[in-house]
């Protein structure tokens, strides 16, 4: 029987009793999208052996989620055409489910879970799957358990939300070590021979069709059935974890050395470009850190004894590795346990923090120096030639530089009628082409540019208050823009 995952990840969703006479354990794959390195799987395989039963495994994608299109769904299709060959290389049951128009998917769940023993889902702290969760949990009539793989760090193992980086860090240090030595199994389906078997009721699979293979190829005919967003198209980036692996391969062997002088220059290209993988649960942030200690031969000897708080040298490795880790844990999980612990209001602009709101109500009324509508800033229409390319290279590639993306959020807000205009502006446009959008990550990011996470900062001027200030002149002064600004400064032929 394999490992146990940490209680603390493991959270009942309901009151419903287990139902020993089921026929399967059924996984519902929601957010942790992999056969690998996934704490989900790994409960879903050990109670289907606890309970002597085949593993069932659900992945479906619905078609009203806010912003669906054909960028996020074939993404989260290729994905899901990756998990079929992984599921049935290992034998297990695999049931991938795209639906194909509005309302057709409901009540697939509860027919499946009729027959089940138990049934094992993701914890996510965002977007609409809590309230998805929260919904079918009483729908069914048995046990849902839900398992966080989220983070190095469970969500449960902080009691608030951080209000800056800083003080997350130094709570990640002090309770972080006894996480660091609990990693998932690289492959719960090692053992998968136990598992198979599993049989689908006729009356669902008569019901309810599962992909086809046009559809699990990408085919653009298939995606154009959808009752989907058409004008978002896909981007060259392949979604799936075979893809995210790759990416992840690349990354540590020629960008990773250099990511410390590299990450914040667009010409220089030294970021990972794992965000929409690791959002869509195509390669786990697990996997991830652990090919980054690995890599320096680290052992938990290298801690230091006490935190620090120090973004450096608290782990023992290189700058290089402590940066990384610092971005890929401290700035990406300060997000995820905000998401968790401000789950009515996170997306909201009374969550960002009191002095925050102040100054930026504050200059709600100072005169902007240009106005612009959303249509204008979706099409890349500004006086702007460093946010245009930014606003260009979201629409055409589905991600947007890092450092670059700070930038854009700050000049959304200096162009729009005022602070809440800009927040909604800005959530839309990344929303809706970015591939990491819909993310706590995402989230942390649009927020930031308004002061979460973040601290007053003088002197105070208009619009911005005592928010950061940054401006494209500065911006052009300390980064490699010129290859950058030739991809991206205008719109390529016949586009």
């Amino acid at each position: 029987m394999i490992a146990p995952v940490p209680t603390l990840r493991v959270t009942a969703c309901n009151d419903r009793p287990l139902q020993p006479g089921g026929g399967y354990v059924l996984y519902w794959m929601i957010a942790h999208r992999r056969t690998r390195w996934s704490f989900a799987l790994q409960h879903a395989v050990r109670r289907a052996q606890e309970l002597g039963k085949p593993l069932l495994v659900l992945e479906a994608l619905r078609c009203d989620y806010r912003w669906a299109s054909d960028r996020l769904h074939r993404f989260a299709i290729e994905g899901m055409a990756e998990n079929a060959r992984r599921f049935e290389q290992a034998g297990v049951r695999y049931l991938p489910y795209v639906e194909p128009e509005r309302g057709a998917g409901r009540g697939l769940l509860e027919a499946l879970a009729a027959r089940a023993a138990l049934v094992v889902t993701d914890e996510f702290p965002c977007f609409f799957l809590p309230r998805m969760v929260a919904a079918a949990a009483q729908k069914v009539a048995v046990r849902m358990e839900q398992v966080d793989a989220n983070g190095i760090l469970p969500l449960r193992a902080s009691e608030k939300a951080y209000p800056t980086a800083a003080l997350f860090r130094r709570h990640f240090q002090k309770v972080g070590r006894e996480h660091l030595a609990a990693f998932p199994l690289e492959n719960p389906l090692a053992r998968a021979k136990d598992l198979q078997g599993a049989s689908v009721p006729r009356e669902v699979s008569a019901r309810w069709k599962m992909a086809s293979k046009e559809l699990l190829a990408g085919e653009a005919s298939a995606l154009a059935e959808l009752p989907i967003d058409h004008a978002v198209p896909p981007t060259a980036m392949r979604g799936g974890s075979a893809a995210g692996e790759a990416r992840m391969d690349a990354f540590l062997k020629d960008k990773l050395a250099r990511y410390p002088d590299d990450r914040n220059h667009p010409d220089d290209q030294g970021a990972s470009g794992l965000s929409p993988y690791l959002h869509f649960g195509h390669v786990g942030v697990h996997e991830l850190v652990h090919r980054v200690l690995a890599g320096e031969s680290w052992t938990a000897e290298r801690l230091l004894p006490k935190p620090n708080g120090s973004r450096e040298g608290w782990w023992g490795l290189s700058p290089a590795g402590e940066g990384f880790l610092d971005e890929a844990i401290t700035w990406r999980e300060v997000g995820y346990g905000f998401c968790f612990h401000r789950a009515h209001d996170y997306e909201r602009f009374e969550s960002l923090p009191e002095w925050a709101r102040a100054t930026l109500q504050k200059h709600a009324q100072d005169p902007r120096p240009e106005h612009y509508s959303r249509r204008q800033l979706e099409e890349a229409r500004t006086h702007d030639e460093i946010w245009n390319a930014a606003q260009r290279e979201l629409r055409r590639e589905g991600r947007m530089h890092n450092y670059l993306r700070m930038l854009w959020g700050k000049k959304i807000l200096q162009w729009t009628k005022d602070p809440e205009v800009a927040l909604q502006t800005t959530i839309e446009l990344n929303n809706r082409w970015a591939l990491d959008g819909r993310n706590p990550n995402s989230y942390s990011g649009i927020f930031w540019t308004l002061g979460r996470f973040d601290r007053p900062w003088a002197p105070e001027r208009p619009i911005f208050g005592t928010v950061r200030y940054m401006s494209s002149d500065s911006t052009r002064k300390k980064l490699h823009l010129k290859r950058y600004l030739a991809t991206y400064g205008a719109e390529p032929s016949g586009e």
